[in-house]
């Protein structure tokens, strides 16, 4: 790493990220004209954003930050590739894909986490052992909705509390099991693939993830790993599922012999909401 690289992870341990992403949450909502504008603008000059393909088109029509940062898409700017291809949740570039090695996943070069930390142990968790991963990073500019990469029907959603270090490239080198460590929302469906995770993973300056079904579940008042009431829905492939309130990364599970990755996905390829980035299996056996 580079000093500079060096000095932004380390700073990261020893600032309150908590109360820092707060107070990015706070600032993000503030509906005055003048101060919302302000920090849309100054966000336009620092990231190349394609306002082209937003719903609306025109910044100034955003009430907040955060409704500008969470925009919608027009119609029909994301197709969905027909099954059986598993489309992206998400537009980002992916981090690391491939195969769960037993209970490891490869978060960066040299460096691994737990498939039971990143669940917090769920009853569940060893159904995904040995089975596909992928991660994406979403970067500032990037549309911050998330789609269902398959149809499923929500089984589980659990918040696990944690840190919040930022899930860019050099962090992910730096930081021991970065993924396992942040605050997290871990999502359990149900899909012609057998049983699909997505956790969304928060991050330094993340105030809030949400879920179509339950809102805002962060930040949360109780920093315990809770499971989330029960929820009877069924998700159509490609359909919204959540959203980031700021940049993060998601991870998606697959159950053995289930997915299979597209050969030219790996690590630095840019994908987009419904992109076919793979293919799925109706049985481990065909």
């Amino acid at each position: 790493m580079t000093a500079a690289t060096s000095a932004f992870v380390w700073l990261q341990y020893l600032i309150p990220q908590h109360g820092l992403s707060r107070l990015v949450l706070a600032a993000t909502r503030v509906r005055v004209v003048w101060f919302k504008n302000l920090l849309i603008r100054g966000f336009l000059k620092l990231y190349a954003v394609n306002l082209d393909e937003a719903s609306p088109g025109d910044a100034g029509q955003y009430a907040t930050f955060n409704e500008f940062f969470t925009r919608a898409l027009k119609p029909h700017c994301r197709p969905v590739a027909a099954d059986p291809a598993i489309g992206s949740p998400v537009d980002g570039t992916v981090s690391e894909c491939g195969l769960i090695d037993g209970d490891r996943l490869l978060q960066a070069k040299g460096r691994y986490y737990s498939l039971s930390e990143l669940t917090a142990r769920q009853p569940w968790t060893e159904r995904f052992e040995g089975g596909s991963f992928a991660t994406i990073y979403l970067a500032p500019f990037n549309y911050h909705r998330i789609h269902m990469p398959l149809r499923g029907e929500l089984l589980d959603t659990v918040y696990v509390p944690g840190r919040l270090f930022s899930v860019n490239g050099a962090t992910a080198r730096a930081v021991p099991r970065l993924f396992a460590r942040n605050e997290r929302i871990v999502m359990r469906f149900a899909t012609a693939a057998g049983d699909l995770a997505l956790v969304m993973v928060g991050a330094l300056n993340v105030g809030s993830m949400a879920t179509v079904w339950a809102g805002d579940i962060t930040p949360a008042r109780r920093r315990r790993v809770t499971r989330l009431p029960s929820v009877r829905l069924a998700l159509g492939k490609g359909a919204e599922l959540g959203r980031f309130n700021m940049g993060s990364t998601v991870i998606l599970l697959f159950e053995p012999k289930r997915a299979g990755w597209d050969e030219r996905l790996g690590a630095g390829r840019r994908v987009q909401v419904g992109q076919a980035i793979g293919s799925f299996r109706q049985s481990p056996d065909t």
